[in-house]
């Protein structure tokens, strides 16, 4: 690898906490609405990997049939009057050699010429040559980082095969993951380290943002889990262990490490002096930020198997139209009228909060009507 090259270059303002191009909370300041200004794609339902926690776990295949043409998907993405960032998601996405060539470097080509920013989400436990080949396109290397050791990735990472796998097959992708991280980091590519505070996670949350700094991570995205997919048997934490989590997590982060949390269960309308007190923190914090749900505010996702498109790839919400037939602008505004999408489409300008995505709401706030509810600042 050249070590001085310029990965995810790009001619347009730099991906930092003042510039989140993910947050729907800029177009919708822009606009004066929610708009569809992100489109996630499911590229692939194949992975080596299966993970306790993973939210499109029961999608996994061993094997899979063609996807549609790429000239659809680029069509239908062209259509888009306000389109921002595009996401790769799978599955992992470059299991296949095939859809690296025909489908990822094509889509992020595509993204860079018309001037949008992109993301891939990956395990980078592959070769890294098929990731230096999709990263002199990408902006965005999103990947999961949730142990302190190869025997966490062991017993996390494969937990749901369904069969043995080797401990020294966990240990060699782990020790490539950690290498793939560090050398793509070391090439200028943005890298961005997801963590889940979880059952598992919340008391380890410092050490494991240690080691994602030392592994050249430009930011650490924090997101709580919730039960989803093959998550939905794991314990569910409570808030205050969340709240302990974060805290503690503050205390011992790395000031030169971006900070994202997202999906967090706590809003400036809550008359919780302790939820008012972790809010007002983040706030003050330097380098952190808190990210508004995209999913059903900006995003939608699109199966590039069947053409189905959801709020998300990992919702209970069934097929809301098909890019065979439907334009994307059009199958977000149908969301817009969904009655689920009322239940929670509420905005505090004061706050710079879109509330809770379903997920949230209905975890830890079955009842309540946000949209009744007013920011406390």
């Amino acid at each position: 690898m050249n070590e001085t090259s310029n990965y995810g270059a790009a001619p347009l303002p730099p991906i930092t906490p003042r510039n989140d191009p993910w947050d729907p909370l800029g177009s919708l300041v822009r606009y004066g609405k929610h708009v569809l200004t992100s489109v996630e794609m499911t590229v692939t339902n194949l992975c080596n990997m299966r993970c306790e926690h993973c939210a499109v776990g029961h999608s996994l295949t061993a094997a899979e049939g063609e996807k549609l043409p790429l000239s659809l998907v680029l069509g239908r993405l062209e259509e888009i009057e306000h389109l921002e960032t595009i996401s790769i998601t799978g599955g992992e996405p470059s299991y296949s050699m095939r859809t690296v060539d025909e489908y990822i470097v094509p889509l992020l080509k595509y993204a860079r010429e018309r001037g949008i920013r992109s993301q891939l989400n990956s395990n980078v436990t592959l070769d890294l040559s098929r990731y230096e080949k999709i990263a002199p396109y990408l902006d965005v290397m999103h990947i999961s980082f949730n142990y302190l050791n190869a025997g966490d990735f062991h017993r996390v990472g494969f937990a749901r095969s369904g069969h043995e796998v080797g401990r020294e097959t966990a240990v060699r992708l782990y020790e490539r993951m950690v290498e793939n991280t560090r050398a793509l980091s070391k090439g200028g590519l943005f890298v961005s380290a997801e963590s889940m505070i979880n059952f598992r996670t919340h008391e380890r949350l410092p050490e494991i943002h240690r080691l994602i700094a030392e592994m050249g991570c430009r930011r650490h995205e924090v997101h709580p889990m919730y039960p989803s997919d093959f998550a939905s048997g794991l314990p569910l934490l409570s808030l205050e262990q969340i709240r302990g989590a974060i805290g503690r997590l503050l205390d011992a982060r790395r000031p030169e490490v971006w900070m994202l949390f997202g999906t967090l269960p706590f809003f400036h309308c809550s008359t919780d002096p302790a939820d008012q007190k972790l809010l007002k923190r983040l706030m003050r914090e330097p380098g952190v930020t808190v990210r508004n749900d995209p999913d059903g505010r900006n995003r939608l996702n699109v199966n590039l198997f069947t053409g189905d498109v959801y709020v998300t790839d990992f919702s209970d919400v069934p097929p809301l139209g098909n890019i065979l037939r439907d334009r994307l602008d059009d199958v977000f505004a149908k969301w817009e009228k969904h009655p689920l999408n009322r239940r929670v489409n509420c905005f505090c300008p004061e706050a710079g909060c879109c509330g809770p995505n379903l997920l949230v709401a209905d975890s830890y706030y079955a009842g309540i009507d946000f949209t009744a509810r007013k920011a406390i600042m």
